[in-house]
This record gives C-alpha cells, sequence and structure tokens, in this order.
C-alpha cells in the first residue's frame, strides 16, 4: 500500500496571503464569521481532512498602523472558544488550536485542551507556541519580551507540567457507584506536586483524562532550541521548509534528534506549510496567483518584512542586499528562513519585501493534477508526511482543493477514501499514550 499522506488546513487566518480578503468573490469577514466558518469546516471534513488548524496571536501584529490597517487578521475567535462550537457541527475532523507557555499557566492550558479533547470525543490537538510578538508581553504585564531560548526553556518545563497534569486520573478512576455513593477510586488520582525552574503546580487537574489519553502535540519553531524541543516532544510539526531539499534535510535532522532521545520517529509527523492555488492548468493558477499578488498594497510590504526578520526594513537600502542582522528575539527560525530565500535567490530587501507582502513560503500552483504530482513527490521522497494546507481565498480555495485535488490524490491511492477512526490520533496513526501511574 503506498505512503498516506496526511493534511491539515491552516485557518486562522483564514488565508495566509495578506491580500486574501480582497480576492474577488472572497468572504473578506471569514476570521470572524461563525457561519462561514462552519461550511469551511464542513467542506473540509468533507474532504476528509486530518485537522482544521488555528494559529493564535495575543496582541496586534507587530506593524505600524498604515499596514495594520490593511490586515484582515485584526479582529477573529479566541481559538479553544471556536473549536468547541465547531466541535458540534463536525465529526471526525481534528480541531488544533494554538496556546502560548510564555503568557498563560499550565493548569489552565491542560483544563482547556481536556475539555475539547471530550467535547469533540477526541479530536483535539495542542500547538505549543512561545510566542515571537514581543507586543504581547506588553498585555501581560511586562516591559520587555521574555528572551528566546528562556521561552524555550520554559515551554519545555510547561509541556512536562500540562502532560502531568493530564494523567491526574487513571482511565478507570470512574466508579459512579450509585448504591455505595462512591463516585471516583481516590486510588487512582494522583498529585503532580511539580516545583521546578519557572513552574510550581500541585494538581490535579479537576477533570478526567483526554479521551486520547493526551490531545495531540503540534509544534512549529524551527530554531535550534524549537527544533530540540519539537524532538523531545512533539507529535506533529507544522513545518516551514520552503523546497524539497531543505525538507529532507529538516526531517533528517529532526528524526536524528528523537533516535539520540530514544524516540520513534515513525510517532512524530512532518507537514510543511504550503500555500496552494489551483486553475484548469498551470497557466490560470499562475494568472490567479498574480491577481492575489496584486491586491497587496505597499504599505503592507516594508512592515510585513520588518515582522518576519525582526528588524525594521525601512532602514535598509530597498535596492541592495539583505544586511547583516543580529539575532533576533522574536522568530529566529522565521528570520532565517528569510536570509536564506534572500541569499539563494539573490534578492533585494525591495524583492524580499514584496514577497513578504504575500506570502513567501512554500507554493503550489497548477491544476490538479501539477499539484497532486508535487505532493505526490515529497511524500513518495520522504521530505513530508504531508502539509498544512493554506488556500489562497475563502471559500474558493478550499471548496477547489476539497472537489478538484482530493479527489486526484485518492485516485492515486495516497489519501483516504473515508475516515477509518473517530479520533486525531486514529487519523494520523498515533498511539494513545499510557498513563504515568497506571
Amino acid at each position: 500500500m503506498p505512503k498516506q499522506l496526511h493534511l491539515g488546513a491552516f485557518m486562522r487566518p483564514v488565508g495566509i496571503h495578506t491580500g486574501w480578503w480582497r480576492y474577488p468573490g472572497a468572504w473578506p469577514d471569514a476570521n470572524f464569521n461563525l457561519q462561514h466558518l462552519v461550511h469551511l469546516i464542513q467542506t473540509l471534513e468533507r474532504g476528509r481532512f486530518d485537522a482544521f488548524f488555528m494559529a493564535d496571536h495575543l496582541a496586534l501584529l507587530n506593524m505600524d498602523i498604515a499596514a495594520l490597517r490593511r490586515s484582515a487578521t485584526v479582529t477573529s475567535f479566541e481559538p479553544l472558544t471556536l473549536l468547541s462550537a465547531l466541535a458540534m457541527v463536525t465529526s471526525r475532523i481534528g480541531l488544533v488550536a494554538t496556546a502560548s507557555t510564555t503568557f498563560d499557566a499550565p493548569y489552565h492550558i491542560a483544563r482547556r485542551f481536556s475539555s475539547l479533547d471530550h467535547i469533540s470525543n477526541g479530536r483535539s490537538g495542542w500547538n505549543i507556541v512561545t510566542t515571537s510578538n514581543p507586543e504581547a508581553a506588553l498585555n501581560f504585564g511586562l516591559d520587555d519580551h521574555v528572551e528566546h531560548d528562556e521561552r524555550y526553556r520554559r515551554a519545555r518545563e510547561f509541556f512536562d507540567v500540562v502532560t502531568g497534569l493530564w494523567d491526574s486520573f487513571e482511565d478507570d478512576a470512574w466508579l459512579r457507584d450509585q448504591e455505595s455513593g462512591i463516585f471516583f477510586d481516590p486510588e487512582k488520582m494522583h498529585r503532580l506536586d511539580h516545583k521546578g525552574e519557572f513552574l510550581s503546580v500541585r494538581g490535579p487537574l479537576n477533570i478526567a483524562r483526554p479521551v486520547q489519553g493526551r490531545p495531540v502535540i503540534v509544534q512549529a519553531g524551527a530554531s535550534e532550541p524549537g527544533r530540540q524541543l519539537a524532538a523531545e516532544t512533539a507529535e506533529v510539526i507544522f513545518g516551514a521548509s520552503r523546497d524539497i531539499d531543505d525538507a529532507r534535510a529538516f526531517r533528517a535532522d529532526i528524526h536524528a534528534r528523537m533516535k539520540k532521545l530514544g524516540r520513534d520517529p515513525e510517532s512524530l509527523k512532518i507537514l510543511p506549510a504550503c500555500l496552494v492555488i489551483v486553475g484548469r492548468d498551470k497557466a490560470e493558477a499562475k494568472e490567479k496567483q498574480k491577481l492575489l499578488d496584486s491586491l497587496v498594497h505597499t504599505d503592507s510590504s516594508l512592515p510585513n518584512l520588518s515582522m518576519r526578520i525582526g528588524a525594521d526594513a525601512s532602514k535598509f537600502d530597498l535596492d541592495g542586499p539583505l544586511p547583516e542582522l543580529p539575532p533576533t528575539n522574536q522568530s529566529r527560525s522565521g528570520q532565517a528562513s528569510v536570509i536564506a530565500l534572500a541569499k539563494r535567490d539573490n534578492l533585494t530587501v525591495r524583492d524580499l519585501a514584496r514577497i513578504a507582502g504575500g506570502y513567501g513560503g512554500l507554493t503550489m500552483t497548477g491544476s490538479p493534477a501539477d499539484i497532486a504530482d508535487e505532493i505526490q513527490l515529497w511524500l513518495e521522497t520522504g521530505a513530508s508526511d504531508g502539509f498544512n494546507i493554506m488556500f489562497h481565498t475563502v471559500p474558493q480555495g478550499v471548496e477547489e482543493f476539497v472537489d478538484q485535488v482530493i479527489p486526484e490524490l485518492t485516485r492515486r491511492g495516497i489519501f483516504r477514501e473515508a475516515y477509518t477512526g473517530t479520533t486525531l490520533r486514529d487519523h494520523l496513526g498515533l498511539k494513545r499514550p499510557e498513563n504515568r501511574w497506571a
């Protein structure tokens, strides 16, 4: 049997390209319109996607008001609230939300994701982030952003606490014996009593163990600390490789780290982000991309580049090469990917701003067969286990992918004809972890 493809849908924002909401026929309010989001997730479930993936921001994007006023991301639902609602109108598709280890408490995170897992009958996933936007620190009582490596040390301890809290009750702790009046077995309740460098948490969690044992753990960092955190904790990596060679190198590095830690690489799925634009043929798809890029206002270009590199790009020579950049305290992997792109393609700052103003990551354009060819190449050569698909606009991009690309992938035998399980772990082929106390 051919290797099977895994597909997530990146849906916050509902379109990653800056111009998505201006595209002809777009639903410009889709980020903040429940009825539209219900339609989109039900369409994706009809397409048998593994998961509906929601990023999150704890502040407005770090850019000046001229650019910010053109961004469709300034109003969006809080992810756990929205996914709990969407769980009630779906039955199979996974529900993955971002939650920050820097600006939240592990008890809150453990409780919220366990609740979502029970509400959805085992479909939740937690995307662990350390939060790169320095503006977020100002919303949580800090004057400066927490240092990059310290954020990752806290994240590692945070993961241990949350997963420990999920094991507070063994699966068979619940007696609910009406005759004796005993609701649960105290011998099967466990207190965490954690005291570490950053966190002190007593426990136990006041909710039953998640349906999946624990929600699926997702991680997206690609810096050195991010890769190590992923190797130690992640079950899915939301990757950022721009080309197939980079993806193979990234996968080999993560697998080597996992083996050194005694983890089986098969317990991890790597899904790079990919913007897909479908046309009747490659020429039509390229015309769609050209139209989409034309909808990005110049106000957005340099600020978006500045946000990605953690430095004020307006101070650079626009027609010169990208200068040497000091290490950023924001997203180091994001900065590194822009630097690599600039060197690889010999781009000027102006070129980079034009790319960053729209979307500068991996993009596949063409007919359904063209896109399926490229997806199959990545899958069968070991560059990835699938993709987190991004759509050029909604609803058109979602409907075109589900109605045109999914049938082509299914015909080739690399994508499921139907869901065969009910949980997100089932979809991804991941084992249910044992309770550490059992």
